[in-house]
């Protein structure tokens, strides 16, 4: 089954060379070369859960990059990043709001029934599938850390 959304990345794609958009151009193809890296080594087609895996992951390492860089006083880079974060996140489900987030985090807990933080993890997994794309794993993590402590 051919991924939704990366048709729709190769639609953007063509839209953005048309329109001669060469930063555009640039991170759409980033974001196809790192599919297609996938597809080879894993042999296999990507479907759009695994497009949004990849995408937040990409989106992930951005945020990261972003701190590093301003706080090593390189805001010409930093920019760089931010322009290629926006881009990503077109393709990313909008955002889940705090309240949704506590309400899944809630719900996770309970039908897991973790009551400790050895079983953090039990919780994590229900959570995941549901907020792919739509929220900060390590936001996540902290709010389920802090019901449970």
């Amino acid at each position: 089954m051919a991924s939704a959304l990366k048709t729709r990345i190769n639609d953007e794609l063509k839209t953005a060379m048309r329109a001669k958009d060469k930063a555009r151009v640039a991170v759409l193809r980033l974001i196809n070369s790192e599919f297609k890296r996938i597809e080879v080594d894993e042999r296999i087609e990507l479907d759009d859960a695994r497009v949004l895996v990849v995408l937040d992951k990409m989106l992930k390492q951005r945020r990261d990059s972003i701190t590093q860089f301003e706080a090593a006083g390189r805001d010409d880079l930093a920019d760089k990043e931010k322009s290629e974060s926006t881009v990503i996140q077109e393709f990313l489900p909008a955002p889940l709001s705090d309240a949704e987030l506590d309400q899944i985090v809630d719900k996770a807990i309970a039908d897991s029934g973790a009551s400790s933080m050895r079983e953090m993890g039990q919780a994590m997994a229900l959570i995941k599938p549901q907020v792919q794309g739509r929220a900060d794993m390590g936001d996540v993590s902290k709010r389920i850390k802090a019901r449970l402590a």
